[in-house]
């Protein structure tokens, strides 16, 4: 029986219980009605450029093997061979015309047909109908200005219904010159003994921690001028900002310069500055995106480091993050190295900044498995009586950007999905 979390998140009063954060059934709950509905990011399209290209990834604990077949058509499939359901393709990425079951030799091309069975004939007597047992596809797939994006769901809204407004965001991180962007420099995985949420959350507008859990590492020299002038009383230039259906952004204002000082980050993006808002148009010169979620778990980062990553749960109180960079396609090559070792720098499982969030992020899940801690509610009311929607942006806002308008946004599109029996209702 599915639980009403109604009770469990309340966007009245902006109280948040902690059950969500630590029951099993609650997480195997979001597993059907979030994971298995929702439209969630598989891989960039740079990662697959040629014909054969393959990557493995997952959508909520289910293994994909996203490919490009050999005629060019990207598909995405359950990774699980149809006879005793084994993994097929173990390998991360790569390159292949057909995926063979290490088990006993099921064999199936890129496009996912079953092409070869051993002992087709003296074993299954020519009975066995192959048309029907290729690997199971997703629901549907799209991409998005090269995101590629699946749901298990056939009855979920398309992609760009999904996303809503939050497509103009995401243009601002990954459309901004002409090409799009690239991935690059490989991939980062680590394990964090977190609940999906804190992560997916923080980065969908959590700007308060920053003077306070990154204070060690902007001390070391990553600093930026926002910091500085926060240290000086100055208030903070920007705002949070909600396009719906759960996404989250976090925006610098004019003349909040949030970026780290890299000097061939910083010209670089000085010397397109121009191009770009051409491009992006009016919005641009009202707001800059520079960190965002995609409800539910696939976040961005454009500040210190130009950085992009999914959040896959492996339980309630686990989570296996998958990182990569990601620069302008027609960024200098020095620009995008530049861009690496700042990532590697300040958001790698080594990074300053990333542990300085996997500990916090860690106790807070801890703290939540305690009976009488798990009472406590957890306070997410800053703000909340100025949120207000903006004609300009399409979305709604915070004042400034020390808001939690997008966790409250956030837990209530959450409870609306797990309430819902079909999309329909949500």
């Amino acid at each position: 029986m599915a639980t009403d979390v109604a009770g469990l998140v309340s966007t009245k009063d902006g109280m948040l219980s902690r059950r969500i954060f630590i029951e099993d059934d609650i997480y195997q709950q979001e597993l059907e009605r979030i994971f298995a509905r929702c439209w969630l990011f598989l891989c960039h399209e740079s990662q697959i450029p040629k014909p054969g290209d393959f990557f493995s990834t997952y959508m909520g604990e289910d293994p994909v093997l996203v490919t490009r077949d050999s005629s060019g058509k990207i598909g995405a499939f359950l990774n699980v061979c149809r006879h005793r359901g084994n993994r097929v393709c173990r390998a991360d990425a790569g390159n292949a015309s057909a995926f063979v079951c290490a088990y006993h030799g099921w064999t199936y091309g890129n496009d996912g047909k079953l092409i070869a069975v051993p002992s087709l004939k003296e074993a299954y007597y020519d009975e066995l109908d192959t048309s029907k047992w290729g690997l199971v596809p997703v629901a549907q797939l799209e991409s998005y200005k090269g995101l590629v994006f699946a749901t298990f769901d056939p009855e979920a809204p398309p992609l760009k219904e999904y996303l809503g407004e939050m497509t103009w965001y995401l243009d601002a991180f990954f459309d901004r010159r002409e090409g799009g962007v690239e991935v690059f420099g490989g991939i980062h995985k680590w394990i964090i003994p977190c609940n999906w949420k804190f992560a997916a959350e923080n980065f969908a507008g959590d700007v308060y921690h920053l003077p306070w859990n990154h204070l060690s590492s902007m001390l070391t020299g990553v600093t930026t001028a926002a910091f500085d002038g926060q240290q000086k009383g100055a208030k903070l230039q920007g705002k949070v900002v909600c396009p719906g259906n759960g996404h989250g952004v976090i925006a610098r204002g004019s003349g909040d310069y949030s970026d780290a000082f890299v000097p061939e980050i910083f010209q670089y993006d000085a010397a397109v500055n121009d191009e770009v808002a051409q491009r992006l148009g009016p919005r641009h010169h009202i707001t800059d995106p520079i960190v965002g979620t995609v409800f539910p778990n696939f976040s961005m980062l454009r500040s210190v480091s130009y950085m992009m990553r999914v959040w896959h749960p492996r339980g309630p109180d686990k989570i296996e993050v998958w990182s990569w960079h990601f620069a302008d396609k027609k960024a200098p090559p020095a620009v995008k190295d530049a861009v690496r070792v700042s990532s590697l720098r300040a958001f790698s499982p080594g990074g300053g900044f990333e542990q300085d969030d996997m500990d916090n992020w860690g106790e807070c899940t801890l703290t939540s498995r305690g009976l009488a801690s798990r009472k406590l509610p957890i306070n997410q009311t800053m703000g909340m009586s100025r949120d207000e929607f903006s004609e300009e942006l399409m979305a709604y806002v915070s004042d400034n950007p020390i808001s939690e308008i997008a966790h409250r946004q956030f837990y209530d599109y959450w409870a609306r999905v797990m309430n819902a029996e079909k999309w329909s209702d949500v």
